[in-house]
């Protein structure tokens, strides 16, 4: 999905401080990246939703060998569309910003965007992984984007990224924080945290 209006929240420096980072070393983390407002609206949104029963456990694998397996994977999720709310149509909005924005620097030939909701209950984890299909390239760059206001560390729930030097770095997910990074390069996992955490995960595609 794409926007044909402009972000009205992120801006350029901010745009090309992401781009200059996935030049230098695939991944990128920014902090603050929309207003608390917003984040506050979108947080406030995964909750009813999945008050209201539409957040669905996710599986792993896809086509016929989709199937849910909380062993590896624990977290409850609902795929976003647009038109289904003013706080989510200004976060893809956003997104779409820096889509076009990367692909004006990086020549990446990004499509679209595919994201949706995803809330940990206590204890949920996702074990390491990489965000790209053995038998589908289309996922080019993932995007996660964090809920959780006043999150302390001691809670858990960091972003386990392993690095091309063989280290790991644990990001926590801070309400406001946007982690950027090459869908087939970076091996990931999310640790289990004590409290629910609440995200916003997608990936930009390159065509088919």
């Amino acid at each position: 999905m794409h926007f044909d209006a402009p972000s009205p929240f992120v801006q350029g420096p901010l745009l090309q401080s992401i781009v200059d980072d996935l030049a230098e070393k695939g991944w990128s983390q920014q902090d603050a990246f929309l207003p608390d407002a917003l984040i506050a609206q979108l947080a406030t949104e995964c909750r009813a939703r999945d008050a209201a029963g539409k957040l669905a456990s996710a599986a792993i694998g896809r086509g016929e060998g989709q199937a849910v397996r909380e062993g590896i994977r624990g977290d409850r999720i609902q795929w976003l569309e647009p038109g289904q709310s003013e706080a989510c149509d200004l976060y893809l909005g956003a997104l779409d910003a820096l889509r076009q924005q990367i692909n004006r620097s990086l020549y990446l030939g990004l499509e679209d965007f595919e994201g949706h909701f995803a809330l940990y209950p206590p204890g949920a984890f996702y074990q390491k992984h990489l965000d790209r299909f053995r038998d589908d390239d289309r996922r080019a760059l993932s995007a996660v984007f964090y809920l959780n206001r006043d999150w302390p560390v001691a809670q858990g729930g960091e972003l386990r990224m392993y690095l091309s030097d063989e280290r790991t770095l644990d990001l926590s997910p801070l309400a406001g924080r946007l982690v950027v990074f090459l869908s087939g390069e970076f091996p990931h996992e999310v640790l289990p945290a004590s409290h629910e955490r609440l995200s916003l995960t997608g990936w930009f595609r390159r065509r088919g």
